[in-house]
């Protein structure tokens, strides 16, 4: 069953826990670039590097997360963004417990700083 706009968009902004300076200044950092999955492109680039830049873009463009502001990409890509975190915060207590891990590093380039409060 596919979650509604509005679910989607409430789940995003609940997860989505680092503002897009932080995201920004994040994934400069080299250790960003070395968790997740590589994409098929020979970029070198991960889909979780990826995704933190569209994360980034949808942060700027709707800075008052006004809900009918999103278009259908940005809510395609917040859908993306909120099963990843949920499924990564559900299987993985380590993000939690060691900051530097892989889950960790992984879970901030889309968005989810896991320790934050």
């Amino acid at each position: 069953m596919v979650k509604d706009k509005q679910t989607v968009i409430q789940e995003f902004n609940e997860l989505v826990n680092m503002s897009a300076s932080d995201l920004e200044t994040w994934l400069k950092e080299g250790s960003s670039e070395s968790a997740g999955w590589s994409k098929d492109d020979g970029s070198g680039e991960t889909i979780g590097h990826e995704s933190g830049r569209k994360i980034i873009e949808i942060l700027k463009k709707n800075p008052g997360k006004e809900p009918e502001k999103y278009d259908e990409d940005d809510i395609d890509h917040m859908r993306r963004v909120v099963a990843y975190c949920k499924r990564h915060l559900a299987q993985e207590d380590k993000a939690k417990q060691d900051p530097d891990s892989k889950s960790a590093r992984s879970l901030k380039n889309w968005g989810h700083d896991p320790n934050k409060v």
